[in-house]
């Protein structure tokens, strides 16, 4: 598969190719890696580093992201804000909507968003990871500078995960263009992106829990220390946090994974 081709992107993107700065490359340590050294070349806001292999291609909590170039499509964005990064909470949660908007308006359908940073494909009665999102923010007197990362499986990952994995072309008829999905991603960050700059995360709240997965189900958080706390889902606040009804009432969760528990009993809450 060619590699992606930025003067045929640009004619996808149309009017909104002026925003945007593509660079395809055939491997590289990490997309975001090589956005962050551009960025600290001058880089500006629009940079996008498309690769067809990646060797530290990395997802969130330190997790390795693998790059297959027939199978997926993976590429980082620097964009800026002005503030400090305290002004972006529920940014990776925004960036979930816009992806889920894009591979919708594609045709895509049983798209479904896990907090905080993943996009599932709903497969009857259970979800398998379609992509991954990945945010990382550094201040300087500017402002903010985010580097987003995303992984999409264009098709279903060969090898053999933990977790479930799903591919677009399970979600669409027909071959997949990879300059069309692109072109439908960044044009919907770059809406998405105007929106939180404005509103925060509360402009993107709505579309947020009209997808989300496992609405008012018993899910479990799993910290940084491994520790699990469990409880019934009541979906996310203005700030993108996750609000969680325990035994010990509600709680405000702004970091871990999630991980469904069918089991409302197990979880000592009354079930939904």
């Amino acid at each position: 598969m060619p590699l992606i081709d930025p003067i045929l992107l640009k004619s996808r993107l149309a009017a909104l190719a002026g925003r945007f700065d593509v660079d395809a490359l055939v491997a590289c340590d990490s997309t975001s890696s090589e956005v962050a050294r551009r960025a600290e070349s001058g880089a500006p806001a629009g940079t996008v580093i498309v690769a067809d292999g990646q060797t530290a291609g990395r997802g969130r909590r330190g997790r390795h992201w693998s790059s297959v170039p027939a199978a997926s499509l993976t590429f980082s964005l620097l964009w800026r804000f002005s503030g400090s990064p305290a002004r972006l909470a529920g940014l990776s949660l925004a960036v979930g909507v816009a992806l889920a908007r894009a591979l919708e308006s594609l045709g895509a359908a049983g798209v479904c968003l896990k907090w905080p940073n993943d996009v599932l494909l709903r497969q009857g009665d259970d979800y398998a990871k379609l992509a991954g999102i990945l945010i990382e923010l550094s201040a300087d007197r500017r402002g903010t500078q985010v580097i987003i990362g995303i992984g999409l499986n264009l098709a279903p990952p060969a090898a053999d995960l933990a977790q479930a994995a799903a591919g677009l072309n399970q979600a669409l008829s027909g071959e997949i263009d990879r300059h069309q999905v692109l072109a439908a991603i960044l044009s919907a960050l770059a809406g998405e992106l105007d929106t939180f700059a404005e509103r925060g995360f509360a402009g993107s709240k709505a579309e947020w829990l009209r997808r989300q997965a496992w609405p008012e189900q018993p899910v479990q958080v799993l910290g940084e220390g491994g520790a699990a706390l469990g409880g019934r889902c009541l979906g996310v606040d203005d700030e993108g946090a996750l609000l969680l009804e325990t035994a010990s009432g509600m709680q405000r969760i702004f970091s871990g994974d999630v991980s469904l528990r069918r089991a409302a009993s197990a979880l000592g809450v009354r079930p939904a």
